[in-house]
């Protein structure tokens, strides 16, 4: 059973900053691709950000210029910086492989953007 903790979310003002991260329980996380996913109320899961073991980082075209996804291998952690926060930024953060996600996920981070 693959096991992911994550922590960091809380609520923000629109235009704020929020780090997240992420602990892995097993050592496949320095050879694999990883990424942070979102759920939006009322919508499907989504990649919102996804770095590959060798440190290439690949972003969707909604938060592209305002969120950074690092790791740290030694530390089988992952991070999420998230800046100029909007409303629609309001979702579930999960961490997992990506683009293939294990079944097992973990029980997420709430972000809410409001004012």
């Amino acid at each position: 059973q693959v096991q992911f903790v994550e922590s960091g979310g809380g609520l923000v003002q629109p235009g704020g900053s929020v780090r997240l991260s992420c602990v892995v329980s097993e050592s496949w996380f320095t050879f694999n691709d990883v990424g942070w996913y979102r759920r939006a109320p009322g919508k499907q899961r989504e990649l919102a950000a996804s770095i590959a073991s060798n440190g290439r980082t690949t972003y969707p075209d909604s938060v592209k210029g305002r969120f950074i996804i690092s790791r740290d291998n030694a530390k089988k952690t992952m991070y999420l910086q998230m800046n100029s926060l909007k409303p629609d930024d309001t979702a579930v953060y999960y961490c997992n492989r990506a683009p293939r996600s294990y079944n097992d996920w973990g029980q997420g981070t709430q972000v809410t953007v409001s004012s």
